[in-house]
């Protein structure tokens, strides 16, 4: 029952992108170090899967790639998961860090992937942002790339319910400790960090602005809460909605089984931060509901709307990068 939801209300409703491997190279680390982690509250307000405790943890930093024409570099991080799952090469979080020349302070941002990326999207955004000397962190969600077994096909989200409900709890943590790493470097402003997400990435750094409070700017493309207001009497669930009403299931026991991993849920934290949403008014993936549901419930900050569907919105990627660019570059 819990797995024809999950995949019928999230797995399929999300598909953004064929999903490709997406391996990078890791060459010997240049610098190794450790980072302490301190909560920035007492987390009293954070549910207790997504808390995480006063701790150091190692991290390996190597460049990737010099761009002196570009005016920044590519380094590859890799540190520790705080959330130990079964698959040992999922508990190694990997990351492309895109580092402005000079000096600094720069404003930082964790970026996040679509659910079928290969990294395309947010190395994309991460070039946007490090050209306009912004440092930005391309973040590997769990089972991505790297954190995926050669030849495996395990994904993030799947159709074991608990599998996919801790990846989701693993991300959440996984990008708290990114959030740490950047404020630790002595190359960024640690009042101007934040987090941004495309589609199902933007679901996930939604969620992660929510439990951490270093993440003082959140930018979200094409995405919204509410998943199973969202979802539910879509056609395209229809087969998955009846399976799980045959077997007992309602709407409202459905919500409640998903509400730890919808954004909506703890929106009210997000009027704490700095808000930016770009949605589509079209969009058959994430419904415009959606989207206007949670910019309402996070403070009713600045949405952009263009009249796009999920796929088309790629023709509006450069209005909106320049949109987000704005948003994390401003003092």
């Amino acid at each position: 029952m819990r797995a024809a939801s999950l995949v019928g209300l999230l797995g399929s409703l999300f598909l953004s992108a064929p999903i490709l491997a997406g391996e990078m190279r890791i060459p010997e680390p240049l610098q190794k170090g450790s980072v302490r982690f301190v909560p920035l509250d007492d987390q009293k307000s954070i549910p207790a899967r997504y808390r995480l405790d006063k701790h150091a943890f190692d991290f390996e930093l190597s460049k990737k790639l010099d761009l002196p024409n570009n005016d920044f570099d590519v380094h590859h991080l890799q540190f520790p998961s705080p959330l130990e799952s079964d698959t040992p090469e999922n508990n190694t979080v990997h990351g492309e860090y895109y580092r402005p020349h000079g000096d600094g302070p720069f404003p930082g941002v964790v970026v996040l992937d679509v659910l079928g990326g290969d990294g395309t999207v947010p190395r994309m955004v991460a070039t946007s942002l490090a050209q306009k000397h912004i440092a930005a962190l391309a973040v590997r969600m769990p089972y991505y790339g790297e954190r995926r077994p050669q030849g495996s096909r395990m994904r993030m989200i799947s159709l074991d319910f608990d599998h996919s409900m801790e990846s989701v709890r693993q991300t959440v943590l996984d990008v708290r400790r990114a959030a740490a790493w950047l404020e630790s470097r002595k190359e960024i402003d640690a009042k101007r960090i934040g987090v941004t997400g495309t589609s199902l990435g933007s679901f996930m750094g939604s969620l992660s602005a929510e439990m951490e409070p270093r993440l003082g700017r959140v930018a979200l493309l094409l995405g919204g809460g509410g998943l199973v207001d969202g979802f539910y009497d879509n056609p395209r669930a229809e087969v998955f909605r009846k399976s799980w009403e045959a077997l007992g299931g309602t709407k409202d026991s459905l919500s409640k089984l998903l509400a730890p991993a919808d954004p909506l849920t703890y929106a009210d934290r997000l009027k704490e931060r700095k808000v930016l949403m770009i949605a589509g008014k079209r969009d058959e993936i994430v419904p415009p509901k959606m989207a206007e549901a949670l910019w309402k419930a996070s403070g009713e900050q600045k949405i952009v709307w263009y009249d796009c569907t999920h796929y088309s919105a790629v023709k509006y990627i450069v209005p909106a990068m320049g949109h987000v660019v704005k948003h994390f570059g401003a003092d």
